[in-house]
């Protein structure tokens, strides 16, 4: 936000009257204002001028704690006011908000809350979405939401879309083509871009510092470092110390207290370096900025369906976000950025969406809040993927709290009084049935602020971080949560201190069921899920039989274990009785191409106790040869079954619906259907492959289809000479044509190329010399006799002199055989 020049100074001021207008005659509106503008403050206090936002109140939605603080601040400042009256602010733990405030500033975790808890938002005239081209997923979440409500229940409510950078097309197509769009240009000095690649195999910071030091000298005002991450901030921080004692250096990150923040962001006398994360990037002005110097990099967390770990990937800034960052030199007049890439680095254009790389868990549990069992009941500028939804719903299931409908269960409507992760809520719900609420409160804490403490077991830094109160990010978290469980839990009376720490293992099992580890060798784990594990062996949670792995860096082969609970054998058969009971395990074995199986006392992939077995179940068998065959692909076909796969596949393209679908992908669906009952007796993945399969196909197919199948793509056709030969309908599968290839002498007397599907698909023909190699191949066979064949007859005459090459082939018979035995 832009705050160091008077409200008419501001480029958002000639819009106002058009934002205002278009929400009166619309519900909805767009407003592209590009950095420096003033949207953010500029907006949201005109629009509360509205009539038909008298006696409501407007929500602002940012995507950032910082930012919604810094925004709510200065727009009280502008009034006059407090933080609390007309203007306040409401993030998770923490709000100022009155009885008379009217314009709330909250994070997008709190819109979905409130829709929650009330969907017919009463009091509320309108939500603006800001910096919206960041696409987190809980932005995305809260617009499908509020688009519901708008839809289905508050016609009159308002809804503003706001960014420098906006898919003007993808939201029309989810707000509506006649949504009005409003576009105001910045506010921006020039700014001179410089590049400074980085050598990868010297030290980054001291490459990184060199560049800092020349901003300085260049720019002679305080410079913005862009990083992507805080350890990244900590390495240049004691860099930069290390060359220049008495300068000063503000980090700014999420971590720090709001005192700080607010510090980072004051100018003050002499020239200082603030070292950001993408904080700075958007939404908040650091004053006093002259150069920008970036990084180039972001970090991004990746969710992998396949293992349900989420990767942290430190990647390539896109294009829009370094235009973003660049923008920050020229807020207050000319400057410069450095960019620590070569210029002609490709960069990707704008970044993608969390809703594509993002654990969908929490989505899938807000939509069963909602009451939404498909998303596409909802409107979405970007909708949740098939798959990774699955997987979080896969989750949620294990965790208790959905059932198989993907509805809550009662587990799941309490977790739905806990503003965090459903993996969390169910650590936080259940924790008294182990009478460790207090406990619980403290992990909660620990892992919600984001903790980088070294240490890998859980118990000993939570300890650590109980004897360090002055941690900011750690206090802010543990408090809040020791209230909300005062209040959910009718507690207020009593202590929540951590007096022990027994049912840590316990309660994380509980959290991260697919992540409970069983130790194969020191330093090397099996996860429940099925991957592994591992962690430095001179650790001593290395050689605990049992852990519990609750933060790994999601490597999909060895992820590498950071953060750890040790868990004994006796807690985890209390908390999942069914590792108890034997189970029948089948695995199937690639090297062997066989079933091979054993009973198991296990919790998915840990194993406790095994023993063989003596006799598979047919059923079972059955499944694994298919589901064995799914794997592979493909289905081993004879010369007869390619032939049946190419006619079918002729009929359905010429034909369409009336004919099955066989190929390879659809029959490898339906094994279930065409396959399954005539596996009884087999166990091996070769004997599959020798069986009948046409025969099978065929048999399935109606009686009606298959004469009709017989009668239009006939496996062979009668030539002149009276011969049967065969069709070849095996290019078919691939949309190739019908070959038939045949002795030319055979052919003599017909007068035009055959032709099946009821004659709508000519049959190509391989015209053959006596040697059977090919002559000519042709479509169309009237063509070939009048210009192709008089050569043909002339080269081949004294070649193959037993055999007739007459003059006038159309009137002569034809014949398999030679001149002599004609």
């Amino acid at each position: 936000m832009s705050c160091e020049l008077p409200a008419t100074e501001l480029p958002i001021e000639s819009r106002l009257e058009a934002v205002c207008d278009a929400l009166v005659r619309h519900n909805r509106a767009l407003l592209v204002a590009q950095p420096g503008a003033g949207k953010t403050t500029r907006v949201p206090l005109a629009l509360l001028q509205q009539s038909w936002c008298q006696g409501s109140k407007l929500l602002l939605l940012e995507p950032r704690r910082v930012a919604a603080r810094l925004a709510a601040g200065f727009m009280a400042d502008m009034l006059g006011e407090a933080l609390g009256e007309t203007v306040g602010y409401r993030m998770r733990g923490e709000s100022r908000v009155g009885p008379n405030t009217r314009l709330e500033v909250v994070t997008q975790g709190v819109l979905t809350r409130m829709l929650q808890d009330d969907p017919m938002l009463e009091g509320v005239a309108g939500i603006l979405f800001d910096e919206f081209h960041e696409r987190s997923l809980e932005a995305d979440l809260g617009l499908a939401l509020t688009l519901d409500v708008q839809q289905g229940l508050r016609e009159d409510l308002r809804l503003l879309v706001m960014s420098a950078t906006l898919d003007v097309e993808a939201l029309r197509q989810v707000l509506g083509a006649d949504t009005p769009l409003i576009d105001c240009p910045g506010r921006q000095y020039p700014v001179s871009t410089h590049y400074r690649p980085l050598n990868q195999r010297k030290e980054l910071a001291a490459q990184q510092a060199e560049v800092v030091e020349e901003a300085l000298a260049t720019s002679g005002g305080d410079v913005l470092v862009i990083l992507p991450g805080v350890a990244e901030i900590h390495r240049l921080e004691r860099e930069l110390h290390r060359r220049r004692a008495d300068l000063p250096i503000k980090p700014l990150h999420g971590r720090l207290p709001l005192s700080e923040q607010h510090d980072a962001l004051v100018p003050m006398a002499g020239q200082r370096v603030v070292l950001a994360t993408a904080i700075a990037e958007s939404s908040v002005t650091v004053n006093g900025v002259k150069a920008v110097v970036d990084a180039g990099l972001e970090r991004v967390p990746v969710f992998q369906a396949r293992t349900g770990l989420t990767r942290l990937e430190t990647r390539r800034v896109n294009r829009a976000s370094a235009d973003q960052r660049r923008g920050r030199a020229g807020r207050q007049g000319p400057g410069w950025c450095f960019r620590l890439w070569a210029e002609e680095q490709p960069l990707v254009a704008h970044a993608e969406p969390e809703m594509r790389q993002s654990d969908l868990a929490p989505l899938a549990f807000e939509l069963a809040r909602w009451g939404v069992a498909q998303p596409e009941q909802l409107s979405w500028v970007t909708p949740p993927a098939k798959g990774v939804l699955d997987a979080g719903r896969d989750l949620l299931k294990r965790l208790g709290v959905l059932d198989h409908k993907h509805q809550l269960t009662p587990l799941g409507r309490q977790c739905a009084r806990w503003p965090v992760h459903p993996r969390l809520a169910v650590m936080l719900e259940r924790a008294v049935q182990f009478d460790a609420q207090p406990l619980a409160c403290a992990l909660a804490a620990l892992l919600e602020s984001g903790d980088r403490q070294r240490e890998p077991d859980l118990a000993k830094a939570l300890q650590q971080r109980l004897n360090e109160p002055r941690v900011y990010q750690w206090q802010s978290e543990y408090r809040q949560w020791q209230r909300e469980a005062k209040r959910l839990a009718k507690l207020a009376g009593c202590s929540l201190e951590v007096k022990g720490y027994t049912a840590m293992g316990s309660l994380l099992a509980l959290a991260y069921p697919e992540r409970i580890a069983q130790r194969l060798e020191p330093g090397r784990f099996r996860l429940a899920a099925g991957g592994l594990a591992t962690m430095a062996v001179e650790h001593p949670l290395a050689h605990a039989a049992f852990l519990v792995a609750v933060e790994l860096d999601g490597d999909p082969r060895q992820a590498r274990i950071f953060k750890a609970v040790a868990l004994e054998r006796q807690g985890l058969e209390a908390l999942y009785p069914e590792t108890r009971h034997w189970q029948t395990r089948l695995e199937w074995s690639a090297t062997q191409g066989r079933l091979l199986g054993e009973e198991v006392q296990a919790l998915g992939a840990v194993i406790l106790a095994r023993r063989p077995l003596t006799q598979l179940p047919a059923q079972a068998v059955r499944t694994a040869l298919l589901e064995a065959l799914r794997r592979r692909g493909t289905l081993v076909l004879d010369e007869r079954s390619q032939q049946l796969l190419g006619r079918m596949a002729l009929l359905r393209r010429e034909q369409g619906d009336e004919w099955p679908d066989w190929s390879q992908a659809a029959l490898l669906e339906t094994l279930e259907e065409w396959l399954s009952p005539r596996l009884d007796g087999i166990t091996r993945l070769d004997a599959v492959d020798r069986l009948p399969l046409a025969t099978f196909l065929l048999e399935s197919l109606p009686w009606p289809l298959r004469a009709r199948m017989d009668e239009r793509v006939p496996e062979r056709l009668t030539v002149p000479s009276g011969s049967q030969v065969r069709v070849d309908y095996s290019a078919c599968s691939e949309g190739g044509e019908p070959v038939l290839a045949v002795k030319l002498q055979e052919v003599f007397g017909w007068q035009s190329s055959p032709a099946v599907v009821q004659g709508r698909v000519a049959v190509v023909l391989h015209l053959l010399s006596p040697a059977q190699r090919p002559l000519q191949v042709t479509r169309d066979l009237a063509s070939f006799w009048s210009n192709g064949y008089v050569e043909v007859r002339k080269e081949m005459r004294g070649r193959y002199p037993k055999h007739p090459w007459p003059e006038d082939p159309l009137n002569a018979p034809a014949s398999a055989r030679t001149k002599r035995r004609s």
